[in-house]
């Protein structure tokens, strides 16, 4: 089974990964006792994701998988955008009640889930994107997922990510479709 790192620390993620890339062993810096802790100073998805990818493939000279996602809300200009998991400041429930906050009022509460995932392993820099649309609730609803998954209500469930199995979210979130472009180009 080959080997793969993620750069990522969530465990959401990291559990999202694992389930949906068979054949590969996916491992997180921590498996590692690799401290990994990288700033994303860059203004898209893509940026960041490489820069991520790169450093964690200085660290361990294994393959990397970096990615990099996102809310984008129509009514909120693309917020919070590449800033999703720093959005208040807080946890992710205080994401959640900021985003509520700002949109209190609105009817226009479009949004779509954005992601870009890089590969890297020393010599080549391989790049997919994915999406998934839908809107923004007016409360949370479910306990599963995690993020935004409470208060995104997905068109193609008909239900927000937090009501949904993890079965149902990974058919269709946004990680999920870039996998597949990623999967398609590096034939993994």
């Amino acid at each position: 089974m080959k080997r793969i790192v993620l750069a990522s620390g969530n465990a959401g993620k990291l559990a999202e990964f694992r389930a949906m890339l068979k054949g590969y062993e996916v491992l997180s810096p921590k498996d590692l006792n690799i401290e990994f802790d990288v700033e994303e100073t860059g203004s898209t998805f893509y940026e960041n994701a490489v820069i991520k990818a790169k450093a964690l493939y200085e660290l361990c000279g294994l393959p990397t998988l970096a990615d990099d996602s996102g809310l984008c809300v129509d009514a909120l200009n693309g917020a919070p955008g590449v800033f999703s998991a720093r959005y208040s400041g807080g946890s992710d429930a205080d994401n959640n009640a900021k985003l509520l906050r700002e949109l209190s009022g609105k009817t226009d509460r479009s949004a779509h889930f954005a992601c870009c995932i890089v590969y890297y392993d020393g010599e080549r820099t391989v790049e997919a994107t994915g999406a998934t649309y839908g809107r923004i609730t007016e409360k949370a609803d479910g306990v599963g997922g995690f993020g935004y998954d409470p208060v995104f209500f997905s068109d193609d469930l008909g239900k927000t990510f937090g009501a949904a199995t993890e079965a149902e979210k990974n058919s269709v979130s946004h990680r999920a479709r870039a996998l597949v472009a990623l999967d398609a180009k590096l034939e993994m």
